[in-house]
């Protein structure tokens, strides 16, 4: 079997919650709020790799944004975030408690909906369908690539961020939810009642493709590593080795991430022998995973 190496992307994210806030000596002098943007420091005060900090000096950071009067958590996450912009690091960067969460949906194979994948329509500010999930409630309901998302249950969708907007259409199953749809085709609008159901996300497509001098090659499409991944790879290549698969393709545009685990173990699936992937703090080497 023909094989192509792949390098698997990791986005490092910091999570906050107060549960898990480090209780030092020091908590005592600050507030809530305070104690936040201290426990965000000294999480990339031990792991962050480069000492110089982007040229900068780490602790007056610190001292800076504690100087600064804090009103509420919002205006908390806002100096974290500013603080993380000053290590100009595309992949260092805070998830609100609601970004978290819709991290984990996604990464999780599964989630309870209407089975659309959306994406913001820059020109109207609402939401675009991109594409229904085979055999969800918005595929039968005939939803199109294209269709606009014009109010979620009497709510305009103008201004709304993917992410809360995904979050009004999730919800327990049974629940119905309704959505105005601006047609694509035909420019109609219409109301349109969708039933929730459990939506299991298979992240892979493939297809098994001839060419001109007669060889399989199959063509493997992974648009995120979420908990169904490995598993839909493997049967995918299995099915391939089956079909008499000479070589492959293994298509990883647009691919955001998602779980470490998934990525090590589909790499397993490829490689021979090597590290995949090692991660380093300031003490150096502090995990390492190799191919098996």
């Amino acid at each position: 079997m023909a094989k192509r190496v792949f390098r698997v992307g990791l986005l490092l994210v910091l999570q906050f919650t107060l549960a898990c806030c480090w209780w030092t000596p020091e908590a005592f002098a600050l507030s809530e709020e305070q104690q936040l943007i201290s426990q965000a420091w000294r999480i990339v005060n031990y792991s962050y790799v480069d000492e110089s900090f982007n040229h900068q000096n780490w602790w007056f950071v610190r001292q800076k944004a504690l100087k600064n009067p804090l009103k509420n958590r919002e205006e908390t996450y806002g100096q974290i975030q500013e603080m993380l912009a000053s290590l100009d690091d595309p992949f260092t960067r805070l998830l609100k408690p609601d970004q978290y969460r819709s991290l984990q949906v996604n990464t999780s194979g599964e989630l309870t909906g209407v089975g659309l994948q959306i994406a913001l329509d820059e020109e109207t500010g609402t939401v675009a369908v991109i594409a229904p999930i085979d055999g969800s409630p918005g595929q039968r309901a005939g939803l199109l690539p294209g269709d606009r998302i014009l109010k979620i249950e009497g709510t305009s969708t103008v201004g709304l961020t993917l992410d809360k907007a995904a979050a009004r259409m999730r919800g327990p199953i049974g629940t119905t939810v309704t959505l105005t749809i601006r047609r694509t085709e035909t420019q109609a609008v219409e109301e349109v009642p969708l039933v929730r159901e459990l939506i299991a996300l298979n992240p892979v497509i493939s297809k098994l493709q001839q060419t001109p001098d007669g060889r399989s090659v199959g063509y493997i499409r992974l648009s995120q590593f979420n908990a169904n991944a490995t598993t839909e790879i493997a049967q995918t290549v299995q099915e391939f080795e089956e079909q008499g698969a000479d070589a492959y393709i293994l298509d990883l545009r647009s691919n955001p991430g998602g779980l470490l685990q998934a990525g090590i173990e589909i790499a397993r699936q490829w490689l021979d022998g090597g590290t995949i992937v090692y991660t380093v703090n300031r003490q150096g080497i502090v995990g390492s995973f190799e191919a098996m």
